[in-house]
């Protein structure tokens, strides 16, 4: 299902977070609503999609396949994106995203989002520094983990 996002949609979602009133809703009138039912694939693993996904409600996990099942890497909860390495260099993606329970996002197609460019280029800049400010996030919180890893493995500094 899909449909268009109401303003306060887009407003309240952390890709709004540098945009003003009226540029969420030129952001509004780009973006549609598609609701996922429990286990469903957003994204699939290898595959290209040129979309970035904001998560609206419920929760999607970022796993991959093993062939005995799935590893969940990560869970993305509401307000968090999805698929920004892919909608930026339109690479193939490296994980799976499924539900978790009903879920809703709403959708930014790259085509859509570049038709923003000549005529609303602040839009661009403000969706742009969030998704590298998301991106430094995920950096960061991976450095953490092989930090943490590496120290577990070696029993390094007296923690473990």
């Amino acid at each position: 299902m899909s449909d268009k996002v109401d303003l306060n949609v887009v407003r309240g979602s952390s890709i709004a977070g540098e945009l003003s009133d009226a540029e969420c809703a030129i952001l509004a009138g780009v973006v549609t609503r598609r609701t996922l039912a429990n286990g469903e694939i957003l994204i699939e693993e290898n595959n290209v999609d040129h979309s970035l996904y904001t998560v609206i409600s419920g929760a999607l996990e970022v796993c991959r396949h093993t062939g005995g099942g799935w590893i969940t890497l990560h869970v993305l909860k509401t307000g968090d994106l999805a698929g920004e390495l892919g909608f930026i260099d339109g690479q193939p993606h490296s994980a799976t995203l499924r539900s978790i329970g009903p879920t809703e996002v709403f959708i930014l197609e790259r085509s859509q989002f570049e038709s923003l460019l000549q005529t609303h280029p602040r839009v661009i800049y403000g969706v742009m520094r969030t998704i590298l400010r998301t991106v430094h996030s995920i950096l960061c919180r991976m450095n953490m983990q092989f930090v943490e890893l590496s120290n577990y493995i070696t029993k390094q500094h007296g923690r473990y």
